[in-house]
């Protein structure tokens, strides 16, 4: 298993766990809030009690009692409605308003929203139902408060949670970067000693056999190798993209792949007769068709067709490497880019994402899949800035 895959599925358990988390959170909390509103119904119940004995009361009736509990009342919103359907009294309710009218009718809409919320409690101060009262209420202030903690704290949660994974990965690119950079430098330079004796052996080489017809292709290796540690040595610095032809750009590349590709492939460009003139480094750039064309060389197992089209849109000049692989699923389209994926049983599966770096942190532009088919093959998109 890749390592690509056990990153991928530790980051589902750990989405999982949190999921599990947040619902025991929100289940605890829900209960808790229920037995709550539970114990202030019991209260009110207790209340509007008072309420009827209040408006029976009789000469043994102990007032000091019911005062008591109907003046203790604090926290719990209530409204009080004669049998006519007009209210009595309320407490504990919040108005923003001194008019009297404004008053009674901002109080009747709140007893109305109680009663459609079936928070009433109806109380009988005769045998015959005739004389009664309604008691209106709404949950406290304070088991509102509680009832919304749960979601304000799991929003603060996720958004620390969110803050420390970005910094995480931040940290980690950030760190993997200075690898790449010491990684490209350090290959650079040990290639600079072998390709200095190269070019040195190549003109004992032409010294002492001037005809040898082996000599131009050899020239030609070596300096490409020297093209190579070039390459790699302006990974981790600022390259300075100039205007550049990009039809010689992909002709230099096909010409190159061409000539170490079996005969079996194809390889074809699709460009405009008129040269198109883009911002970019012509080594690196060259590098990421190469690595493009090599990995659709390698899907196709030595068979097929690669096209290379170019062209330019309103804002941008893209380019498009098509082949007719074995595709990719669309699961992995961004996956592809990710340092370490492979489909091969040999390789580190550093070339797309060297190509993502390349054309999007020195190039400032975009590279993506643009389509693929399981069995068909795959196209590639680049998209940079328009000069």
């Amino acid at each position: 298993m890749q390592w690509t895959d056990q990153l991928r599925q530790v980051k589902i358990l750990l989405s999982c766990a949190a999921i599990v988390i947040c619902a025991l959170s929100l289940t605890w909390s829900h209960f808790l809030v229920k037995d709550l509103a539970d114990e202030e119904h019991r209260k009110m119940e207790v209340w509007a009690e008072a309420m009827r004995s209040l408006g029976s009361a009789d000469g043994q009736t102990d007032l000091a009692l019911v005062l008591k509990v109907i003046n203790g009342n604090h926290t719990i919103p209530v409204i009080v409605l004669n049998d006519d359907g007009s209210v009595q009294t309320y407490r504990n309710i919040e108005l923003h308003t001194n008019s009297p009218e404004e008053v009674d009718r901002t109080v009747m809409e709140m007893a109305l929203e109680m009663k459609e919320k079936g928070n009433i409690i109806r109380i009988e101060l005769d045998d015959n139902g005739q004389d009664f009262m309604e008691i209106c209420y709404d949950e406290s202030s304070l088991l509102k408060r509680l009832a919304r903690y749960p979601y304000i704290q799991l929003g603060i949660v996720l958004i620390f949670a969110v803050v420390a994974i970005f910094a995480l990965l931040s940290s980690k690119r950030a760190e993997q970067n200075k690898v790449w950079v010491g990684l490209s430098k350090e290959t650079a330079h040990q290639l600079g000693t072998p390709i200095s004796s190269l070019m040195a052996w190549t003109q004992v080489l032409r010294e002492n056999y001037p005809d040898d017809e082996l000599l131009p292709e050899m020239d030609k290796d070596v300096r490409r190798l020297q093209i190579i540690a070039e390459r790699f040595s302006k990974i981790g610095s600022l390259p300075e993209p100039k205007p550049e032809n990009l039809n010689e750009v992909i002709s230099h590349v096909v010409e190159y792949i061409g000539r170490r590709t079996s005969n079996h492939v194809s390889i074809t460009t699709q460009m405009p007769e008129q040269p198109l003139i883009v911002n970019i480094s012509a080594q690196l750039f060259e590098w990421v068709i190469e690595n493009l064309c090599k990995n659709a060389v390698d899907a196709m197992e030595g068979h097929g067709d690669i096209t290379i089209t170019a062209f330019e849109e309103a804002q941008r000049t893209v380019v498009e490497v098509s082949d007719t692989g074995k595709g990719i699923q669309k699961s992995n389209f961004n996956t592809v880019f990710q340092p370490g994926f492979t489909t091969k049983q040999r390789g580190w599966g550093l070339g797309l994402s060297l190509a993502k770096r390349i054309v999007e942190e020195y190039h400032k532009g975009r590279i993506f899949v643009k389509s693929s088919e399981v069995g068909k093959g795959t196209t590639f998109r680049i998209e940079l800035q328009k000069l």
